[in-house]
């Protein structure tokens, strides 16, 4: 098995205090939770991370490791076949004591890698029988996806969470949970709601873990999110859009506005609706996009029509792609 480096894995320095620890964690479970992640190997990414979490929230634990550590550097444990073949030191542990950390419950210690056991796992054992750890559970990360009016409205949801617990016959096991999650209205894309004592189980009789939930927009068939801001692709007539016109357009509250379309209006033109798209303190807008809709010219009228206005109207698009000196 390789050596772990733990520092490495939460990608901070040696010397970095436990709040960054605890930061850096947060960051990365937010990035690599199974319930949040598409990353392909997030569980095992995710496992990596809580070890790390684990051992370097732990006082003990993180001082026993860095002491590994330094005995690693001098070349104590390498096997004959070098790195990957490491075993630690006979006796490298005297002295310590190590508990679970505030972060992991059984049912997660199960999980850990064979270095995690190998190095810890004796010294856990014996430090369990000492002395009774308490610690706040730790907080947990989720996902929840829903539509853009529900966002703007609110709306209350009801989610599965599975976590790893521990059995009566004390083996692990994936339980499901179902909670009913109120959405406040004026929620936005990548927001958290946090649930206080939804997420890990406490230690030693102390509260558990917040649950924080990240929020996802649907997609939608007619707007496009960008930050607070939503876009819609409106489309219009070549009389609309020639002359003028007084169009209805649905906003995502569920109201319908009237919109002005200006003469001589152009495909790609960008019409704001201010402050109609997600409420806050820095309300968002709703721009719309102009399409200029062409009617199919699919019987001899509508040709005949065509014919008319090019007679009347002569207009060439191109005119611009001339180049001298061809």
């Amino acid at each position: 098995m390789d050596f772990k480096d733990y520092y490495k894995t939460l990608g901070i320095e040696r010397t970095a205090p436990e709040e960054e620890v605890r930061k850096a964690y947060r960051k990365l479970a937010r990035k690599y939770h199974p319930d949040v992640s598409k990353e392909p190997d997030a569980q095992a990414r995710m496992r990596d991370i809580n070890e790390a979490n684990d051992v370097l929230r732990d006082k003990e634990k993180r001082a026993a490791y860095d002491a590994l550590a330094d005995r690693v550097a001098q070349g104590y444990g390498a096997g004959e076949g070098g790195r990957g073949n490491y075993q630690p030191p006979p006796g490298w542990d005297k002295g310590f004591e190590f508990h679970r950390g505030p972060s992991q419950g059984p049912a997660d210690h199960a999980e850990f890698s064979e270095f995690f056991s190998s190095v810890f796992g004796k010294g856990e054992h014996r430090g369990a029988q000492n002395r009774q750890y308490r610690a706040r559970g730790e907080d947990h990360h989720a996902a929840i996806e829903i539509s853009i009016e529900d966002a703007i409205k609110g709306v209350e949801r009801e989610i599965v969470l599975r976590s790893l617990e521990v059995d009566a016959q004390g083996q692990p096991a994936f339980v499901n949970r179902t909670l009913s999650v109120k959405i406040p209205a004026g929620v936005h894309p990548g927001q958290f709601i946090r649930l206080a004592g939804q997420g890990m189980p406490g230690h030693g009789g102390e509260p558990a873990g917040d649950l924080f939930l990240e929020v996802r927009m649907a997609p939608h068939k007619l707007y496009r999110v960008d930050g607070r801001d939503l876009y819609m692709t409106l489309p219009v007539t070549p009389t609309e859009a020639a002359l003028g016109a007084q169009v209805h357009v649905p906003t995502p509250a569920g109201h319908v506005v009237e919109v002005t379309v200006p003469p001589n209006a152009r495909s790609g033109l960008k019409l704001r609706l201010k402050e109609r798209g997600f409420p806050g303190k820095t309300p968002g807008h709703l721009y719309l996009l102009l399409d200029i809709a062409l009617p199919p010219a699919d019987s001899e009228a509508a040709r005949q029509a065509y014919v008319q206005l090019a007679q009347a109207a002569p207009f060439d698009p191109r005119r611009h792609l001339t180049t001298s000196g061809v």
